[in-house]
């Protein structure tokens, strides 16, 4: 794992710590060559043209795409997650609908989709 991803693991609070590990072991583990970067202070996962990012807000843990269209699916079936254009807010409360996250990292970073914003 990149150096500076694994330190900013390592600032995280536990809790937030467990979410966020989760999402880029994830990510990892469906793009094992994925370039991994700190851009814009978050760990950031390039593959291709399509991007992921994952961050620890103030009050949710974000997963960022670069298109609404990459969340769309994910929106409609679980309303009652946070979503903005192109990103999904988990709360630490929340559920984490991990097979519809991966068909969300899936979407943003393949081949057939990535290069549609």
């Amino acid at each position: 794992m990149n150096s500076g991803v694994s330190e900013y693991l390592g600032s995280l609070p536990e809790e937030r710590r467990i979410i966020v590990k989760k999402i880029i072991d994830m990510i990892l583990e469906l793009y094992p060559a994925a370039d991994a970067s700190m851009k814009y202070k978050m760990p950031t996962f390039k593959v291709g043209d399509g991007w992921v990012a994952v961050a620890n807000q103030k009050n949710y843990v974000s997963l960022y795409t670069c298109s609404q269209n990459h969340i769309k699916a994910f929106s409609e079936k679980h309303p009652y997650i946070k979503t903005g254009k192109g990103c999904i807010n988990f709360k630490q409360t929340d559920n984490l609908p991990l097979g519809d996250i991966q068909s969300v990292i899936k979407h943003a970073l393949s081949k057939s989709y990535a290069g549609q914003h």
